[in-house]
């Protein structure tokens, strides 16, 4: 069936669904990864925006029950140069096809990907639209421009809990809270995770740490936080400009002075923003697993996953270290405070996917915590 994704500048692709009759818009992006998009489908990061994987063959390995960031999809649209129909992986248990159909997500193929990726690095990423009604595309490219900037947009509400849980290693399950009280069941340090869009892989690492772990929705208070007696806070990534998350800055800005806090991605701007910085929206962003990344601390130079359009601005920040740079443009990739137990990084140290060379990360957290806990 055929389809067209057309952008909000009146620029059309032609290409096919292959997830049958259907329609989507979202902020269209791509990603350079060359594998792990089931990892990119399920990444609430990923919210609001499509997805053009730029790697041209996708789908070969299929779909499998254990390689969710979430539980279920998150993009709003998936561009592929081609779709495999028929995967062929011993672990796979669906194909990609059957994956995105079955969820009601929308999927194109045999565009010309690069030139998308060409247009998007020139020009910026836009909003786009796809729709398998191809009769008149300037109302596609009408329904493009309708759609809402990704500035100024809060999405952490579509993706965050609806009530607090915790971990056990494979599932979420819910925490009983009375009276705004939490009997913590562990004995490691009482960890609070602020939920804007959480992944997976990043509860297994905290709880490889040993933290005792609560997620809780990113709405709730610092008078709420501080009667469940934590040790540390962490704030997790998640989609949309973090400036229009105000009520969440001014808890952090609460919170920051109080407890060990670590923020990555999303997490990392509102810290940023709570200190009294500033963020910028990227003119495409950063959206791959090879990104490289310097660790101003060691010299180290790691290899880094990535997905985030925004931006903290480096000269807007005082009283804090500046710790990682990205290689390619020289932004910001992370910080620590000067007098404060803060630290925070922008690209995704849980990888999934992605290489794994930043996993220290949450070695170094736990050490900071247990340097101002004892725990």
């Amino acid at each position: 069936m055929k389809a067209i994704l057309a952008l909000e500048d009146g620029t059309l692709f032609h290409g096919h669904t292959f997830t049958g009759a259907s329609a989507a818009g979202g902020e269209v992006i791509f990603n350079t990864g060359m594998t792990g998009y089931q990892e990119v489908l399920t990444d609430p990061s990923y919210t609001g925006q499509m997805v053009c994987m730029t790697y041209p063959h996708v789908g070969n390995y299929g779909i499998n029950p254990d390689d969710m960031e979430s539980a279920h999809i998150r993009v709003a649209g998936f561009i592929v140069k081609e779709c495999c129909k028929e995967p062929s992986n011993w672990r796979s248990t669906m194909s990609l096809p059957d994956y995105l159909t079955g969820q009601g997500i929308t999927g194109i193929e045999g565009i010309d990907t690069r030139a998308l990726t060409r247009h998007l690095r020139l020009h910026g990423a836009m909003r786009g639209y796809i729709s398998t009604d191809v009769s008149d595309p300037q109302r596609i490219v009408q329904a493009a421009k309708g759609l809402p900037s990704m500035e100024g947009l809060g999405l952490a509400d579509r993706v965050c809990c609806d009530a607090p849980f915790t971990w056990n290693g494979t599932a979420m399950v819910p925490a009983k809270i009375v009276d705004g009280t939490y009997a913590w069941p562990g004995t490691g340090p009482k960890l609070v995770v602020f939920d804007m869009g959480i992944k997976w892989n990043i509860l297994r690492l905290l709880t490889a740490q040993g933290f005792d772990m609560l997620v809780v929705p990113y709405t709730t208070s610092a008078e709420a936080v501080r009667k469940l007696g934590p040790d540390a806070i962490f704030l997790s990534p998640g989609p949309g400009d973090p400036a229009a998350l105000t009520d969440l800055v001014h808890t952090t800005a609460l919170l920051v002075n109080d407890y060990p806090l670590a923020g990555i991605c999303l997490g990392h701007q509102l810290l940023g923003l709570a200190l009294g910085g500033r963020t910028f929206k990227l003119k495409f962003g950063h959206h791959g697993l090879n990104h490289p990344v310097k660790d101003l601390e060691t010299g180290r130079i790691e290899i880094s996953s990535q997905n985030h359009g925004f931006c903290v601005d480096i000269e807007s920040l005082s009283d804090v270290e500046l710790t990682h740079v990205n290689l390619n443009d020289n932004t910001l990739e992370g910080f620590a405070h000067k007098k404060k137990p803060v630290i925070a990084i922008q690209y995704h140290p849980e990888a999934a996917p992605g290489p794994h060379d930043s996993r220290y990360f949450f070695t170094r957290f736990r050490k900071l915590v247990s340097r101002e806990t004892g725990k």
